[in-house]
């Protein structure tokens, strides 16, 4: 299994401590560093280069989504899953809009959590489900206008863009169409080629024809 480096970046120092705990006691995964607010990862994040970053929203002075906003652009391979505790709407599409690739809440269990890391360094983009229904709400409860690049998706592909934009999980799906998450996972690759996107969001938008 491949190693993952994380960094995390959280202002509350007992959530840091245990979040990194969490990762350090975990096999596969290697606890590169932490820091308590925006400036110092703006600082170090680039020093370090973690493949993924466990990003707060409210760290003080500068949030966790203006971190992102500065540092995605300059560092596009970096992995930022927004780890927090808002639910509300316009936050979870301000961090989406900056660039953050992920947006779990910090009620989530370790293992989910570790499961999220991996998830989202081989190019998922997990959310928690909560989070991933107001995604979803936010558009329209079918598709609109056509879209040319839909076509190129094959009848499994296109069933699995449609159970992605009801806002199920890998594992969910998986057991709904009897197949290997790991299968899933690889339809979920050729549905972000074709459809020429990064991430679940863009290809549910794509598909809703936004």
């Amino acid at each position: 299994m491949e190693e993952i480096s994380v960094c995390i970046v959280e202002d509350n120092k007992d959530i840091r401590l245990a979040l990194e705990q969490i990762v350090m006691m975990s096999d596969g995964f290697n606890m590169l560093g932490s820091f308590p607010n925006a400036e110092e990862a703006l600082t170090g994040l680039p020093k370090l280069l973690p493949q993924v970053v466990l990003m707060d929203i409210n760290l003080g002075q500068m949030s966790g989504i203006e971190c992102v906003g500065l540092l995605k652009p300059k560092f596009p391979e970096m992995l930022f899953m927004m780890c927090t505790v808002y639910e509300e709407d316009e936050k979870i599409f301000e961090a989406l809009a900056a660039g953050a690739n992920a947006y779990i809440l910090k009620k989530t269990t370790p293992s989910r959590l570790l499961e999220a890391i991996r998830e989202l360094y081989e190019g998922g983009a997990p959310m928690s489900s909560q989070i991933a229904r107001k995604v979803v709400a936010a558009f329209a409860p079918k598709p609109q206008v056509h879209n040319q690049s839909l076509d190129t998706l094959s009848n499994r592909e296109a069933e699995i863009l449609q159970l992605l934009s009801k806002g199920l999980l890998y594992k969910e799906i998986a057991n709904q169409l009897n197949i290997a998450q790991e299968t899933v996972r690889k339809h979920v690759y050729h549905i972000y080629e074709k459809l020429h996107v990064n991430n679940r969001v863009e290809a549910v938008n794509k598909y809703f024809g936004r």
